[in-house]
C-alpha cells in the first residue's frame, strides 16, 4: 500500500491517480459487501440458535409459568445481542396432538408478537407427534437491517422454526 502511495506521488502524468480512482470504489465496494454478508450470515445463524435454544430450554421442564417464560425471553435476548432485540419476534408454542394426526395450540407465549391462541390447529411434520404427545414449538423472526444503508437499503427478514420433545412429562403444563 505504501508502495502505491509512493508511486502516485512520483508519476506527474495523472495516470496512476486515475487508476487508483477507477479501482477504489470496487474495492471498497468489495470490503464493505464482505462486511455486510458476514454480519447477516451472523444474524441469521443467532436466529437459528434462539429458536434451537428456546424449544430446548421450555422441552427440559415438567410444568411452565409467568416467570419462567419471563426467564426464557431474557436468555434468548442476551442470545441475540448484539442486534437490537426490538427486531426479533419470539413465540414458543406447546402443539399437543389433536386426536387427527396433526397438533392444537395449548398454550403460546410471545415476546414482540401475537401468541398463537388456545386450540388453533398448527400444521407439525407428519408424524412429529404422536397419539397423546405434544411438541414444543418455537419460532423466531427477525428484521434485520444492514448497518451501512448506503449499500442495501432493503430490510431481510430470516425466520426459523424448531420443533423439540418434552424430556420429562407427555406434555408441558402452563401453569399460571
Amino acid at each position: 500500500m505504501l508502495n502505491m502511495v509512493r508511486k502516485m506521488r512520483r508519476a506527474r502524468d495523472g495516470m496512476a491517480a486515475v487508476e487508483f480512482a477507477l479501482v477504489l470504489p470496487a474495492l471498497l465496494f468489495l470490503i464493505f459487501g464482505s462486511i455486510e454478508v458476514t454480519s447477516a450470515l451472523l444474524c441469521k445463524a443467532d436466529v437459528t440458535q434462539v429458536a434451537s435454544t428456546a424449544a430446548d430450554l421450555v422441552a427440559q421442564e415438567s410444568m411452565i409459568g409467568s416467570s419462567d417464560i419471563s426467564n426464557v425471553f431474557s436468555a434468548l435476548n442476551a442470545l441475540i445481542y448484539p442486534y437490537p432485540v426490538s427486531g426479533a419476534q419470539i413465540i414458543i408454542t406447546s402443539v399437543i396432538d389433536d386426536g387427527k394426526g396433526g397438533g392444537k395450540v395449548d398454550w403460546s407465549q410471545a415476546q414482540n408478537a401475537t401468541a398463537h391462541s388456545k386450540g388453533d390447529p398448527i400444521k407439525v411434520p407428519t408424524g412429529l407427534i404422536t397419539t397423546g404427545g405434544s411438541v414444543i414449538m418455537a419460532e423466531v423472526t427477525y428484521n434485520y437491517t444492514a448497518q451501512s444503508t448506503y449499500l442495501i437499503k432493503l430490510p431481510f427478514t430470516m425466520q426459523n422454526t424448531f420443533y423439540t420433545h418434552p424430556r420429562r412429562v407427555a406434555q408441558i403444563k402452563w401453569t399460571s
